[in-house]
């Protein structure tokens, strides 16, 4: 019988391959030869301090290859990194030999780099917050995914789910290692494998793509972190740019670099690497942040009842030029706002915005659309399929993460353009309702100015549902509907009216459950304080949802919903329109019968010693 040995110790006697080394500092460094100029721009980096400190080159932010534990030495507190598995070592299960045996290039590869494998794994602190570790090495045969290092990712990920701790892994690698055959292969599915339980354990992952990120690795649990970061010009993509020379007879052009995937949403963040560690300090901050929110006041939770305004004028209002934005809001709102990007799928929509926030000391999820005062590619908040696809994608991040979702919807509707019905516009508007309905997470949305039709909704399906006095929230814009109904677009006043699309309107109707006053003549007087009144009515509708159960909130959701429309809630609407009517008329009567009686005092009748004066 053949027995197929895929790792082992190298030191006998170790307990158990899972044995943790405890250092209190990498492996000695073996830094990469300095060169005398920087290959991008030709500067002189003999004396240049970024570049000794970073490797980057500070003339022109050139990003030079680091070591595993340069890498360490960066993002970690200093002392705080732990190693462990470090005593796990390849062997040559196919006793395989090219120019040279496998088992002779592993220990060049261990003589020239210090390390005993391309993956460095451990515990450490990044701005005094624990995390897993696991960093790739290209010097050590090109950072390839062996049995080893598929091992130490996968010990590294159910470390981290065990004990509940973040993990950041940095890739750095040409793939598989085919020395392995089809044992390397299959490290791929183990450790996106291990990558899922560790989602499903609920563990925040970063995941940073560096130069090169290929193969096997990046087709597997690389790709898989809540959060994927990629330094700037980052050689990264499935295959090799030699690989698909040899393949399909040409080299990759623009496809393979970071800027690249991050415009056509497959990562979230190009990070300069001289801001990598206070990024990853601030998502790490943002996701585990869980204080108490203030206590529930006995007052009224959401501001008044409306600015009693005709809805022409509330139209106008909403639609001002000068109205803040989703964005202008945030920076107010969450300074420490972390926007990601992209949908995983086909691009990054900047019409809807969406990212990691923290609002009364509690991490958050924002997303909203984004008019973007005039920018072209923001068309004024009409978001494409992408756009709500990576709002979904955000969405499915806080449910893992349990983080609450807020939205902030101000859109004239979805982009109706080219490219909306070719990649599946009604398809991402049905998903995005669709989730939002049974997100186990507390559900903030508010309509800040515009909310027009499916667009809107798709934003609007939570626990709360407020709207800024000003705002507006309808099936369809005031001009379309005079358009159908009356073929005349100047009617759209008369039409407004009787959409009832005010906030006022909505909240009689029971579609909004709270209006959040803005500053006297419209937020765009003040936007300062417009947030404040916001950032004040969404921490009082959290404090309503935040302790439910996430049964509870999905089941008292759907009733929510469920309700809306129903016989009673015409019905009330109803019978308020005919009171006021009737209050209207019986004071015009009693006006005009005060007027015509013969009484020497104005509106006292003497004979009966009272007032007729309604």
């Amino acid at each position: 019988m053949i027995r197929v040995v895929l790792y082992g110790l190298d030191n006998v006697g170790m307990s158990s391959m899972t044995e943790k080394s405890q250092v209190s500092n990498p492996p000695a460094q073996h830094t990469v030869v300095e060169p005398p100029t920087c290959p991008q721009c030709g500067a002189d980096l003999s004396a240049d301090l970024v570049f000794q400190r970073y490797r980057v080159c500070a003339a022109c932010g050139h990003h030079f290859p680091l070591s595993a534990d340069e890498r360490i030495r960066l993002l970690a507190d200093p002392g705080t990194f732990e190693e462990f598995n470090r005593h796990l070592v390849s062997v040559d299960p196919l006793v395989f030999s090219d120019r040279l045996p496998y088992r002779k290039r592993i220990l060049q590869a261990r003589e020239q780099t210090g390390l005993r494998e391309a993956v460095v794994t451990g515990t450490a602190r990044i701005r005094g917050r624990e995390v897993v570790l696991a960093v790739l090495d290209f010097r050590f045969l090109g950072g390839s995914m062996g049995s080893v290092v598929g091992e130490k990712v996968t010990l590294a990920f159910e470390r981290a789910a065990e004990r509940r701790l973040p993990i950041v892994t940095v890739s750095a690698s040409g793939g598989a290692r085919m020395q392995e055959g089809i044992l390397s292969l299959v490290q791929m599915a183990k450790t996106t494998a291990a990558a899922k339980r560790a989602h499903d354990s609920n563990v925040p992952y970063i995941s940073v793509l560096t130069h090169p990120t290929t193969g096997g690795i990046y087709a597997s649990f690389a790709n898989q972190g809540d959060i994927i970061l990629a330094e700037p010009g980052a050689l990264i993509g499935f295959a090799g740019p030699r690989v698909m020379k040899e393949t399909v007879g040409q080299a990759p052009s623009e496809s393979h670099s970071a800027e690249f995937l991050l415009s056509h949403g497959f990562v979230d963040q190009v990070v300069d690497r001289r801001r990598l560690r206070d990024a990853i300090a601030m998502i790490l901050r943002l996701v585990g942040a869980r204080p108490a929110l203030p206590v529930k006041s006995e007052e009224h939770a959401i501001g008044p009842n409306g600015s009693g305004r005709h809805a022409w004028e509330v139209v106008q209002l909403a639609r001002h030029p000068d109205r803040p934005t989703t964005l202008d809001y945030i920076r107010r709102i969450s300074p420490q706002f972390v926007e990601l990007h992209g949908d995983r799928l086909y691009g990054d929509d900047p019409a809807i915005v969406g990212g990691l926030g923290e609002i009364a000391g509690h991490g958050v999820v924002l997303i909203g659309h984004e008019r973007g005062h005039g920018d072209p590619a923001r068309r004024n908040g009409q978001a494409l399929p992408e756009g709500y696809r990576k709002a979904m994608r955000l969405m499915q991040l806080a449910a893992r993460l349990k983080l609450p979702v807020i939205t902030l919807i101000d859109t004239p509707g979805v982009y109706l353009g080219e490219g909306a019905e070719e990649r599946g516009i009604a398809m991402a508007l049905s998903e995005c309702l669709a989730m939002m309905s049974v997100l186990p997470v507390p559900t903030v949305a508010v309509i800040t100015g515009e909310g027009g039709s499916g667009g809107a909704l798709s934003l609007a399906v939570a626990d709360r549902v407020l709207m800024m006095e000003n705002a507006i929230y309808s099936v369809i814009s005031p001009e379309g509907a005079a358009a159908i109904l009356y073929r005349d677009a100047s009617r759209a006043p008369e039409v407004a009216e009787s959409l009832k699309i005010t906030a006022a309107d909505l909240k009689r109707l029971e579609v909004v459950d709270g209006i959040v006053p803005e500053p006297e003549g419209g937020a765009h007087r003040d936007h300062d304080y417009a947030a404040a009144l916001l950032l004040d009515a969404i921490v009082r509708a959290l404090v309503e949802v935040i302790e439910v159960p996430p049964e509870k909130l999905v089941r008292e959701r759907y009733r929510k919903f469920r309700r809306m429309g129903q016989t009673n809630t015409y019905i009330r609407e109803l019978v308020s329109q005919e009171v006021s009517e009737l209050s209207a008329a019986v004071s015009r009567t009693f006006i005009s019968l005060r007027e015509r009686l013969p009484f020497g005092h104005e509106g006292e009748d003497e004979s009966a010693g009272g007032t007729l004066a309604p």
